[in-house]
């Protein structure tokens, strides 16, 4: 099972977006990609180099927010081709993709960390 999220973070550059794919029963990160728009290409990346990284996997599911880049035609196309099927949370309710959450929280805290200290 993967669960997939994105984060955003202000700079003095504007703001960055990083989208995550993590494979719950690994805990691990098999799909990321940072970028300067939040929009399809960034989540599709993600999901690309997961599908990559675990030797195009059959009948994985793939929870996520109801994001508009989520619940796109390209996004959901690439998944059922790629035998991915697709699972998204109840509206407003952060708690059905609590490790996403998560690990966007840990991200962010370290990278404001980092950016504190530079």
């Amino acid at each position: 099972m993967w669960v997939a999220d994105f984060t955003y973070i202000k700079t003095t550059c504007g703001w960055v977006y990083t989208a995550f794919i993590i494979d719950v029963f690994a805990r691990a990160i098999v799909g990321w990609k940072v970028s300067n728009r939040m929009n399809t290409d960034m989540v599709m990346a993600a999901l690309n180099q997961a599908i990559a990284d675990r030797n195009h996997p059959k009948d994985i599911i793939h929870h996520s927010d109801r994001g508009t880049q989520y619940l796109s035609i390209r996004y959901t196309s690439r998944m059922t081709d790629s035998g991915v099927i697709a699972s998204v949370g109840t509206k407003g309710d952060s708690y059905d993709n609590a490790l996403a959450e998560t690990v966007n929280g840990l991200y962010k805290s370290e990278v404001i960390h980092y950016l504190k200290e530079s």
